[in-house]
């Protein structure tokens, strides 16, 4: 505390509140009433969210669209609360007498931040432990699925075992398949599919194996060896196009997952800042109005 003397001699002393600057008072109430209004829109949103998507094919938006939408929808409920929150906190409170203005805008924009980190802490605690995290665990697990499709023969051809049964295989590849694979279908069944896996994970299927599975199809089908080759190829064509999907599932998930992040975090600084703004305005009018005492003259 800093001591001054005036022209006249006399001793100045700075005076010092008692009280604390922070009312947690208002600054609960806000609180409480922004995680009030953000749970009653988010269920809002999930239910008008819930007929975006449907079991049946065809019928539902697409991730891109699902995503974009509830992270816009999230961008909305984080300012609406915010500046209700923010604005019934700076009403609430008593009004500072004796404090400079530019100090009762900076208390009244730091209690606005406060409430809105309170009800922030709470609600995201809120959808990480109620049943509307699963929801979110199955949109993660759509995801992840299309993912594993792509990758699940590569992760499979990945055991220890794999390699060393590919290449006995094709050291002990007989000189007449036909024979082999009409005699013993489980052997033969189960090298077409190591054939199949290690092909996934070297990302093609060479030439020599295309001929054997040509030769093994053409003995367990009766198919000429011409048409064995023609439906080899067309299986391996399909197995393209079914990897080549599920990545781009997989891209459009991660796209949605990323726009949806990144448009959360800056709603939640723009709702910080509208908090404040708002605890800020709703402050100068309370501020506004004055009771005014009148003492008799003695």
């Amino acid at each position: 505390m800093s001591v001054s003397m005036t022209d006249s001699g006399e001793i100045a002393t700075p005076v010092e509140s008692s009280k604390s600057a922070m009312t947690w008072g208002p600054i609960f109430g806000g609180a409480a009433a922004a995680i009030g209004v953000t749970l009653i829109l988010l269920l809002l949103g999930s239910g008008v969210g819930l007929t975006m998507v449907s079991p049946w094919s065809g019928q539902s938006s697409s991730l891109s669209t699902v995503g974009v939408t509830a992270a816009i929808w999230l961008v909305v409920v984080q300012w609406l609360s915010s500046a209700l929150g923010g604005y019934i906190t700076g009403r609430l409170r008593t009004k500072w007498a004796a404090v400079h203005t530019d100090e009762v805008f900076f208390r009244d924009t730091a209690h606005g931040f406060i409430s809105w980190a309170l009800a922030t802490i709470f609600v995201a605690g809120f959808l990480a432990s109620s049943p509307t995290s699963l929801a979110g665990a199955g949109a993660q697990a759509v995801g992840s699925a299309a993912t594993a499709a792509g990758t699940a023969a590569s992760s499979t051809a990945s055991t220890s075992d794999l390699p060393t049964a590919y290449f006995t295989d094709a050291l002990l590849r007989p000189e007449q398949a036909r024979a082999g694979a009409t005699s013993d279908d489980a052997s033969a069944t189960a090298e077409v599919s190591r054939i199949l896996l290690n092909g996934a994970a070297a990302g093609q299927i060479a030439d020599d194996d295309k001929a054997y599975l040509a030769t093994i199809v053409s003995a367990r089908t009766g198919l000429s060896e011409a048409d064995a080759r023609t439906r080899v190829d067309t299986v391996l064509k399909r197995i393209d196009d079914a990897k080549v999907a599920a990545q781009k599932a997989a891209d459009e998930a991660r796209k949605a997952a990323s726009t949806t992040a990144l448009l959360g975090a800056l709603s939640l600084l723009i709702g910080a800042f509208i908090a404040s703004a708002a605890a800020a305005f709703g402050g100068s009018q309370r501020d506004e109005e004055e009771d005014l005492i009148v003492t008799p003259r003695i």
